[in-house]
């Protein structure tokens, strides 16, 4: 493993770029262990980035930054158990083809899978489900590397504190190198999607809640469209959209062309409304069934930045219809939709969920758009309501705020002063949201 000095280093968005004191690329636990004891006789900083797909600074490294693409290794996999061990840099797309050959599946996941396990796992990534939760719900076992380079397991029986903190810990409390997995066996998913209008969503969301393993919606900013997305497991056969529909749909109308639109907009802002307009009349109902993953996830080539919240789960029409009327009081133009996901309560110290039914709210603008007003007045609304941000969506909140929203914070902020004491593995994110 050699280290190379002073290599920039910038997040999928560009919204956040580094410049560590030296960068390396270790290809075993070992080696991890090695780096960090090296930064700390060099009185230097750690961080383990993953494919840089966090809008926050999360994965910003001043001191050493650790590539995880050396450290992808399957280490087992267990038919019976459904418990698989694997490394942290590999991504979720080789994960999820990986569980398939074995028949396993992840019970529940994110929109995209293009990041690696550990980075999707410490920043609490999460889909939308309701007796399924996110990523940090369903891990049985982590390996890390402390501040002090040694090496250590937790889980529900061996260090449960650690585990519990550690699952959602944006590396705060050491570098994740393995993480074993509790999946299931593999399972087809229908989905059916259907536009709907923004009264009609909202009046029937809880039915749409109780009746569906996993709903979601967009709202289409300045219309009264809304796309409503519900998948459930089915005995199959598989039907799959037919290759020339699913190009059509998923990557030239909602990545080449979604990207023309917004190159429009972001030259032409006035023309948003009646450009979303346009959008949320073309869309079309479309039904199909495929692995859980190939329905879960969708390609995004389109660049953005996004800000997303956690509220209580009653709390949900309400926002939203306080949200709406903000769009008619300010002058915004947002060429994105707004995406609306459920998930039911999880235990892990620093989920978003922890604790209570949450419903999440999550705006989008594109890459070149400014955002600090629109994400601004969104956060005022939803931190009103005990919102959560999400570790990995750009939120202006610190200690000060999250220790009243996160009923374990104080608990993680006292096993990281143990673990460590002197902020090896801290960057400007962590000082700002954990108050270093």
């Amino acid at each position: 493993m050699s280290p190379v000095t002073h290599q920039k280093w910038q997040n999928w968005a560009g919204n956040q770029q580094a410049t560590p004191h030296r960068v390396a690329t270790p290809g075993t636990t070992a080696e991890v262990a090695a780096a960090v004891r090296s930064a700390a006789s060099d009185g230097l900083t750690v961080r383990m980035t993953g494919t840089g797909h966090s809008f926050t600074g999360a994965a910003v490294a001043e001191g050493v930054l650790l590539r995880p693409q050396a450290l992808t290794a399957v280490r087992s996999v267990d038919t019976a158990t459904g418990l698989v061990t694997v490394e942290a840099g590999l991504p979720l797309h080789a994960f999820n083809r990986l569980l398939a050959e074995h028949g396993l599946a992840l019970a529940n996941m994110g929109d995209i899978q293009e990041q690696t396990v550990a980075g999707a796992l410490q920043t609490a990534t999460h889909g939308t489900g309701r007796d399924a939760a996110g990523l940090a719900s369903q891990v049985a076992a982590l390996e890390l590397v402390l501040a002090d380079g040694s090496t250590v397991t937790c889980s529900p029986d061996e260090r449960p504190d650690l585990f519990d903190a550690a699952r959602a810990g944006l590396g705060a409390l050491g570098v994740v190198t393995a993480i074993t997995w509790k999946t299931v066996p593999a399972f087809l998913l229908r989905a059916q999607e259907e536009p709907m209008k923004w009264d009609e969503v909202l009046a029937r969301v809880d039915e749409f809640d109780d009746a569906n393993e996993h709903f979601e919606f967009y709202w289409f900013p300045h219309t009264e469209g809304c796309l409503t997305k519900r998948n459930n497991r089915v005995e199959g056969p598989a039907e799959p959209l037919p290759r020339f529909k699913y190009w059509m749909d998923d990557e030239f109308l909602s990545n080449k062309v979604f990207g023309a639109v917004n190159r429009l907009t972001h030259l032409a802002p006035a023309t948003t409304p009646f450009v979303n307009g346009v959008s949320a009349k073309a869309l079309g109902a479309r039904t199909y069934s495929d692995a859980s993953y190939k329905v879960f996830t969708s390609p995004r080539t389109v660049r953005f930045k996004e800000q997303e919240y956690a509220i209580p789960r009653e709390e949900l029409v309400p926002a939203l219809r306080e949200l709406r009327s903000l769009f008619a009081r300010k002058d915004w133009r947002i060429s994105f939709p707004i995406e609306v996901r459920l998930l039911p309560q999880e235990d892990a110290w620093l989920s978003m969920a922890h604790g209570r039914r949450s419903a999440f709210i999550a705006v989008h603008v594109y890459y070149k758009d400014r955002h600090q007003e629109y994400f601004r007045g969104v956060e005022d609304l939803l931190t009103a309501l005990d919102g959560r941000p999400h570790w990995g969506k750009l939120h202006t909140r610190d200690a000060t705020y999250l220790e009243k929203v996160y009923p374990r914070f104080a608990d993680f902020q006292k096993l990281r002063d143990e673990l460590d004491p002197d902020r090896r593995f801290a960057n400007p994110y962590t000082r700002q949201v954990f108050g270093d």
